[in-house]
């Protein structure tokens, strides 16, 4: 199809990389967000392999480069900073044929926003939208009103255009633990500078990975229940107790960090739902499949609803809505299987039940590296660029 104007609503990950590759594929395409400043959600993500590829399509591949962390094997270590594993990446990288990179979200976000060719309109907050049989109009707080061929939901994982597409709400769930994540300096009495460090045990998670600018994206996991999380208070003071005794090199993360810079998030994910179009609206990324962030795909996923659902509007012709359908059909298992494995990973790290946990770290002390590379690899490879 030719000469569509699309609406996108959110300008996350996923909206905006729908908006580069649907401008880059010749439709016209306007993004809004209700926010009054574009403020990432977290300072750093993985963009593993199959993520990088979207990019590498729409001829991203070497800003992505410059902006990604050289992150080339992984180190399982105890909480007393024993090794359990280490895990040389470069099988991964000759199975899949690219390299993952870990990137901080501020550097992702404005490399997306220089490649798209359009102004994003802020403080624009979508309310709902109208559908008739030539065309569907998101309608907003302040009275403005966008007409399109298509609207495309990318509105994050509370959603207010799921309702619309779902026909009832859905409530994104708790994954039944918090994070804390940041960025710090690189240095050596931390992590090797090329490698994702990650001490395991009581159930809690401490990481570093490194991105550019010589930097680590640290992260902290703490399961507890819910009603706890009221309780949570000065961030320092927090991790300290939480990791009291940890490895040299946790307890000098938690001493460099930066309180005010840090990010304290409660976990959450959404589905799997049963749909992800009604009509001329879709939904994209994380309005349709939020997931646990323990398989580092959540942003991944978004890339490839964008990169799948741009190549069924450009090379098929019956209509918007033949051509939702099909993006649906290719995309819902994918993204369902990713949600269920991605909290069921999450579960297992975190204590959800403690045997299988205390099983998991024996089995990181004996099992083969490239047993853990092929299980992402099989990830990277069940997507739409192989």
């Amino acid at each position: 199809m030719q000469q569509l104007k699309i609406v996108i609503i959110g300008a996350g990950i996923g909206g905006l990389t729908a908006g580069v590759a649907l401008s880059r594929a010749g439709f016209e395409v306007e993004i809004y967000d209700r926010v009054r400043e574009l403020r990432p959600a977290g300072a750093a993500i993985s963009v593993w392999s199959n993520g990088v590829k979207v990019l590498n399509s729409l001829g991203l591949g070497q800003p992505m480069a410059q902006i990604g962390g050289l992150m080339e094997r992984m180190e399982y270590r105890t909480q007393n900073g024993d090794l359990l594993n280490a895990i040389d990446l470069a099988p991964l990288v000759q199975t899949v044929g690219q390299r993952p990179y870990p990137v901080a979200r501020t550097d992702l976000q404005t490399m997306l926003l220089n490649a798209f060719p359009g102004e994003v309109k802020l403080n624009a907050r979508c309310v709902g939208v109208e559908e008739t049989e030539t065309g569907v109009t998101a309608v907003f707080e302040d009275g403005h009103r966008a007409t399109g061929d298509l609207v495309i939901a990318a509105d994050g994982v509370r959603s207010v255009l799921r309702e619309f597409v779902l026909g009832h709400s859905v409530e994104p769930i708790y994954g039944g633990y918090v994070n804390w994540n940041g960025l710090v300096p690189i240095s050596a009495d931390l992590a090797p500078s090329d490698t994702w460090a990650i001490y395991v045990g009581d159930f809690k998670r401490a990481s570093m990975m490194p991105v550019a600018g010589n930097r680590f994206y640290f992260f902290f996991d703490v399961p507890m229940p819910k009603e706890k999380t009221s309780e949570l208070g000065e961030i320092r003071s927090d991790l300290s107790q939480f990791f009291l005794g940890w490895a040299d090199p946790v307890q000098r993360l938690i001493e460099r960090l930066n309180p005010e810079t840090t990010n304290r998030v409660l976990i959450h994910d959404v589905g799997p739902i049963d749909r992800m179009v009604r009509g001329r609206v879709a939904l994209l990324g994380d309005s349709a499949h939020a997931t646990c962030p323990d398989l580092g795909q959540g942003g991944c996923q978004a890339m490839e609803d964008a990169y799948v659902l741009t190549q069924f509007l450009l090379t098929t012709n019956l209509s918007v809505q033949d051509a939702l359908h099909r993006y649906e059909a290719d995309r819902h298992p994918r993204t369902c299987a990713i949600v269920q494995k991605a909290r069921k990973r999450a579960e297992q790290i975190h204590g959800k039940d403690p045997d299988i946990t205390r099983q998991w770290y024996r089995q990181l002390a004996t099992e083969k590296p490239t047993d853990v590379t092929d299980s992402i690899a099989n990830t990277i490879l069940g997507g739409p660029l192989r």
